[in-house]
């Protein structure tokens, strides 16, 4: 039975490391949405290309939010 990292491995407790996690994968999906944005832009593929950019505005709002808790935390 497998159980739950909770800091002892590596030294950053779970809820910590989840939102440093969030923050990264939030920005790495808008990074990549770009790449998705223009094979549909590529391909005249509006619906598609709408679609992605609201996928990817969405990703960098999580980022940003992600990113002010860190600051907050890091700084108190």
């Amino acid at each position: 039975m497998a159980t739950e990292e909770t800091g002892q491995v590596t030294g950053t407790k779970d809820k910590d490391y989840n939102l440093i996690w969030f923050t990264e994968a939030c920005l790495s999906n808008a990074l990549r949405l770009e790449t998705y944005i223009k094979d549909a832009e590529r391909e005249g593929d509006q619906e598609l290309v709408s679609f992605f950019q609201r996928a990817q505005g969405e990703s960098r709002k999580g980022a940003e939010q992600g990113k002010e808790l860190l600051r907050k935390r890091l700084a108190g």
